[in-house]
């Protein structure tokens, strides 16, 4: 038995678990909050020193937690910056988060090159903000000094991999965090240096792009590292996810990902043409509108949380009486209206009751997911089985619902650290193609998540009839949007 570990170093966070090579059975964790100060006004930092990620790694990794382990694996945060001088010194904090002051810049960039579909058929992406390619162009414009010292740019788990290796001259980062960055193509394999010259107004040394059983290298004590990934690839490869699986992710806002075998190019822009961790293709349709849709329904009714808003949407039928909310309240991108306002249609006096609305919420943001699964569907992107993850995937209100209007079957893990493990899994692989007991094209089978399933059953048609209801209003209010 081999012992590996995985680490995921979230916004928030550093997570570690230790787990068995053979099995992915969790022998041991750690935890451990980043040292970080809030903005004015509260919320999360948009720069950040990566050493105060280095001493939450620390801290989590206390008490010999890691004694006998013989790889690590390491996740982070997608869309972070990490620009190095020449010497490999930071030129100035990470930029990370979804930093909205590269909104103009992400504008700049999509008119610059051409328009959205000339982006989505160089990288597979149209340049959103906080991006790294956006953060870039923001960084030349607004630091200038800053940006002409920039020799090297790293993402969060490029640079943690670096530093466990000692700050070697190599420097590496893998498919999946390379595909988020709007400089690296997805279905090309290769980077377009001329994108970052176009951001940031001069080329940059950028991380070799390895594979997904390669190891970074070795550390000084023989502990081998292997290629590391962004926090979505690595959920996605310790959930088990594989060809015919989606999965729905409930936060404030909301995203659509499923496992595919090439990369896709949308047009349009809704498709953000990842790579995963395995080897395989993951496009990604985000919504900007998931549980904050439901909060915002909580405090217009006086809930006083979503557990509330759930029971009193319970009391209501399918359909809610009629009632169907567009819940576009910041806009939307899944379809790309990003200057509209949300909608409720079909008021008469019998809907106008407390849990009509409240059901009509639960309705709304699930049949908005729905249209973001129906873009990859429309792509040809098999989706038999639907993982619903987030907090707000646990609530009976979503659970009644989203089977029958995802038209499939619903499966709804139990919480754990799902990206920590996927990098302890990418570790184990790494270590048993090093020790030639695995394939480099085939990962270590490992237990699957523990998760209940809901099947749609006899709800199906009701739920197409609720469905249906809500397209039509989409098309009358925003016809043509999808």
């Amino acid at each position: 038995m081999g012992i590996v570990a995985g680490l995921d170093s979230s916004p928030d966070f550093t997570r570690i678990v230790v787990c068995d090579s053979d099995t992915g059975a969790v022998l041991r964790q750690g935890y451990a909050p980043h040292p970080l100060e809030s903005p004015e006004g509260g919320g999360r930092p948009a720069d950040v020193d990566p050493q105060a990620w280095l001493l939450s790694l620390g801290e989590a990794a206390g008490g010999g937690l890691l004694e006998g382990v013989q790889a690590i694996g390491v996740s982070a945060q997608a869309n972070s910056v990490v620009p190095l001088d020449a010497q490999g010194n930071t030129v100035r904090p990470a930029m990370v988060g979804g930093d909205k002051r590269s909104q103009v810049a992400a504008a700049d960039l999509i008119d610059a090159l051409g328009g959205r579909e000339a982006w989505a058929q160089a990288v597979g992406s149209v340049p959103q903000t906080g991006q790294p390619v956006t953060k870039l162009r923001w960084l030349a414009r607004s630091e200038p000094e800053a940006a002409a010292r920039t020799a090297v740019l790293l993402q969060a788990h490029d640079w943690l991999v670096w530093q466990l290796l000692g700050r070697p001259v190599r420097r590496t980062t893998d498919r999946g965090g390379a595909s988020g960055t709007g400089y690296w193509s997805a279905a090309t394999g290769g980077y377009r240096p001329d994108l970052v010259e176009l951001a940031l107004g001069h080329q940059a040394i950028l991380p070799e792009v390895i594979g997904p059983a390669d190891a970074a290298g070795t550390t000084p004590e023989g502990l081998l590292i292997s290629a590391g990934t962004g926090e979505t690839q690595a959920a996605a490869f310790g959930l088990g996810i594989g060809l015919g699986d989606a999965v729905v992710s409930l936060g404030a806002s909301g995203s659509v990902m499923a496992v595919h075998p090439e990369a896709l190019v949308d047009q349009y822009g809704m498709i953000t043409s990842l790579a995963d961790a395995t080897g395989m293709h993951l496009p990604v349709v985000t919504t900007l509108n998931a549980v904050r849709a439901l909060r915002g329904t909580a405090e217009l009714l006086g809930m006083p949380d979503l557990e509330s808003l759930s029971e009193l949407a319970m009391k209501s039928t399918p359909g809610s009486h009629g009632l169907v909310l567009l819940p576009y309240l910041e806009g939307e991108r899944t379809p790309n209206l990003p200057h509209t306002a949300g909608t409720l249609a079909g008021l008469r006096r019998e809907s106008m009751r407390p849990e009509h609305l409240a059901r009509a919420a639960f309705e709304g943001m699930l049949c908005g997911l729905a249209d973001a699964l129906d873009v990859l569907r429309g792509r040809g992107v098999d989706v038999r089985r639907v993982f619903l993850l987030g907090a707000a995937a646990e609530l009976p209100a979503v659970q009644a619902a989203a089977p029958a209007l995802f038209g499939t079957q619903v499966v709804v893990p139990q919480p754990a650290d799902y990206a920590a493990i996927g990098s302890a899994r990418q570790a184990a692989w790494a270590l048993g193609v090093s020790q030639g007991t695995l394939d480099p094209r085939t990962p270590p089978v490992w237990q699957g998540a523990v998760a209940q399933v809901l099947e749609p059953g006899a709800e199906l048609a009701v739920g197409q009839a609720v469905r249906q209801q809500y397209v039509s209003v989409r098309e009358q209010t925003h016809p043509g949007a999808l």
